[in-house]
């Protein structure tokens, strides 16, 4: 099992929900994280309780959908010299519910697409050449298992295609130790899940940061928070590695 001690995590969407809960597994592990929000303020409180760990943090923002955002907020970064190992691709946006499904308008699938593929892809494609340099990296595309519903169209369309090319990016990287993965958190009571979700946020650790902790080389395999319900990280990172199936072989 990987130890993430002084080493640092890019998380984004981490003021809330499940991103929230991760940021602050990562900084009891020791490791150092920079947190994302939409807005700089959004994580005060997430910092502050990182912080409390002994760890290094410090918060960027950027609005997904605006990709000349995002590409500002990678270069804050790279002022800032840190060098990122992990990826934690957890910010992303259910648009809308249309149960007048064949009215559903284009700007669904823009805004979707920009958000949930483009933008955590664009953050990938950045930082993986820093981590084949340093022969770590660890990146969890943050997915979903929403199928057959296309109420949900736009969402289930760009995290389809958010796994298609995270597998296809992860087999250049097969047998190295960068390793892309995914993670599906199920349906949890958050700002995005909504109030009827079955699962409490809290559900979904440690399933959706397995992926930086394994080590055993593998990637482009899909790591779904229910079956690591309620584990330690320990058996969780065992199971991941000995049972979840690799798609290149």
């Amino acid at each position: 099992m990987v130890n993430v001690q002084g080493k640092w995590a890019l998380i984004t969407g981490a003021s809330r929900g499940i991103g929230y809960l991760a940021a602050r597994f990562m900084a009891e592990q020791g490791c150092n994280l920079v947190l994302h929000s939409r807005k700089v303020e959004h994580c005060h409180k997430i910092l502050q309780e990182v912080l409390s760990y002994g760890v290094k943090a410090y918060v960027v923002s950027a609005e997904l959908s605006d990709l000349a955002d995002v590409e500002a907020m990678l270069s804050f970064i790279d002022s800032k010299k840190t060098p990122i190992d992990i990826i934690l691709n957890n910010a992303g946006i259910q648009i809308a519910y249309r149960d007048e499904y064949l009215n559903t308008p284009i700007e669904d699938y823009e805004i979707s697409f920009r958000i949930n593929t483009i933008a955590p892809m664009m953050i990938c494609y950045h930082f993986i050449p820093g981590m084949v340099e340093r022969g770590f990296g660890r990146i969890v595309n943050t997915t979903s298992g929403i199928n057959l519903d296309p109420q949900q169209a736009g969402y289930s369309a760009s995290k389809a295609a958010l796994d298609k090319v995270t597998r296809d990016l992860g087999s250049k990287y097969q047998g190295t130790n960068v390793l892309i993965n995914l993670a599906d958190p199920g349906w949890c009571q958050t700002d995005l899940g909504g109030v009827n979700a079955p699962n409490k946020p809290e559900s979904a650790i440690p399933g959706v940061i397995v992926g930086a902790f394994v080590n055993d080389n593998k990637s482009g395999r899909l790591f779904a928070a229910h079956e690591f319900y309620d584990m330690t990280l320990e058996d969780a990172v065992t199971k991941a590695e000995q049972e979840i199936h690799c798609p290149y072989y």
